[in-house]
């Protein structure tokens, strides 16, 4: 017995110094490769969603307006990645220090610890700057698709970078730099607020500003379907989004390498993925209760409203709280639709819907499961970036549309931007047709000449 006491004492003695020095044990070289390796793999599926973007939107707007969409997704992730190199990142995470802003600068990569074998930062800078990175392009996505139909293309992109380079980073700095939100304890794990509200707010001033497109609110309040081009390749583009979203919130665990980290990340991409299955259910349900039919657009905003609700705090719900939570969004996104139809704010795929409505309830949701975090800060927050983005970006829309204008003209919409914008259309050898069903002139000329046509030509 004696021997066995002497043993366990001496065991204990030593193992005391390793549980003292455990917290401030170095990070090994393995942490830094699965860390850095979660950025990088995370980052490309967060990037994956660019495509979800151009797909959704590019089903969701009519024919004629398909090839520049295309075009208007593929050079804002471009535009993103240039200017949160140039400006954007050292904005954001450059000495912030509980402030408001960060400094400006184009970024640099800086391993020179690591190459030396010190392990310290926990992942490799480029790996880091990339992931974050895709977050900014996420959030002009957002604007891409409420505006569409009648912004010109250079408008918009200019509009980009402003976004991209100054109004993104600065208050992303606030929360994700170590800003004043942060010292105050908001919590936004994955960007509710500041990815999705962001580039919510951004859509809002600029569709009021814009304008709705033409014939879409008639004099009497009536609004006038404009059905979107291709169902199927919404679809396609709402399970890419959903699968990106693993990235964009699993990813923002920020670490891999130790077993509470990879615990968290497959609790939190649980969690993601039925917010998602609540969020449509429950539109689904919603819209057979209103209409009496259920509408598939709306059955595909319900899953993206359940995503961007959870993506404030999916770490801490239950999955039962997730499954929840994400149903609270679809049910938002269906009543949130015909409310902004109303005041006349024309949004051609629901991104105010879905990004701005859902993100605020989705930040506000997170202290329901999240007991450090506060309701007013939460409150707070979402007013703050609101407010800065609602001004900011005013500003950017009427320079814009008082220098270099940002609407094409009546003519030019007409046709559809794909021709009149970039000469081009997305699908050349068809023409459709609707007979009796198009609404405004080019409805009822095009309807008389496909009966002026029929009529004349001889029976077979």
């Amino acid at each position: 017995m004696k021997k066995f006491n002497s043993i366990l004492v001496a065991g204990l003695l030593l193992g005391l110094p390793t549980l003292v020095l455990a917290e401030d044990a170095p990070v090994s070289e393995m942490t830094y490769i699965l860390n850095s390796f979660s950025f990088l793999v995370m980052g490309i599926l967060v990037m994956w969603m660019a495509a979800g973007f151009g797909m959704l939107e590019s089903g969701l707007v009519r024919s004629k307006n398909v090839a520049i969409i295309c075009l208007k997704n593929i050079s804002l992730f471009g535009i993103a990645g240039i200017l949160f190199y140039i400006t954007g990142y050292n904005l954001m995470y450059a000495g912030v220090d509980g402030g408001f802003i960060g400094s400006f600068g184009p970024w640099a990569a800086d391993d020179a610890a690591a190459l030396a074998g010190d392990y310290a930062a926990g992942y490799s800078a480029a790996s880091d700057w990339f992931f974050q990175m895709v977050f900014c392009g996420a959030a002009c996505s957002v604007v891409s698709g409420c505006v569409a139909e009648r912004i010109k293309l250079w408008s918009f992109l200019a509009f980009c970078v402003v976004l991209c380079g100054i109004i993104y980073p600065i208050q992303g700095s606030w929360a994700w730099g170590g800003g004043w939100l942060s010292e105050m304890g908001f919590a936004d794990y994955a960007g509710s607020t500041l990815v999705h509200s962001v580039g919510g707010w951004a859509a809002l001033t600029g569709a009021i500003i814009l304008g709705a497109r033409k014939g879409k609110y008639g004099k009497d309040g009536r609004v006038n379907p404009m059905p979107g081009s291709n169902i199927p390749l919404a679809t396609l583009g709402t399970f890419i989004l959903w699968m990106g979203w693993y990235g964009f919130n699993g990813g923002s665990v920020l670490a891999l390498g130790d077993a509470a980290s990879v615990i968290e990340m497959g609790n939190v991409i649980a969690n993601t993925n039925l917010a998602a299955c609540g969020g449509m259910i429950a539109a689904m349900i919603m819209v057979q209760m209103l209409y009496k039919k259920v509408d598939v657009t709306m059955g595909l905003n319900g899953a993206l409203a359940g995503l961007v609700s959870i993506t404030a705090g999916p770490a801490t719900p239950s999955l039962g709280a997730a499954t929840l939570i994400g149903a609270v969004g679809g049910v938002l996104v269906v009543l949130a639709v015909p409310f902004f139809d109303k005041l006349k704010i024309d949004d051609v795929v629901g991104a105010l819907s879905v990004h701005l409505v859902c993100g605020v309830w989705g930040t506000l949701a997170v202290p329901i499961t999240d007991s450090e975090a506060s309701f007013v800060t939460q409150l707070i927050g979402v007013v703050a970036i609101g407010a800065f983005v609602v001004i900011a970006t005013s500003v950017v829309w009427l320079v814009l549309k008082y220098t270099i204008g940002i609407r094409v003209s009546a003519e030019e919409e007409l046709i559809g931007c794909d021709m009149s914008e970039i000469g081009m259309e997305a699908y050349p050898d068809f023409q459709s047709v609707s007979i009796g069903g198009g609404s405004g002139v080019l409805g009822t000329q095009m309807a008389a000449q496909v009966a002026a046509s029929t009529a004349t030509k001889p029976a077979k």
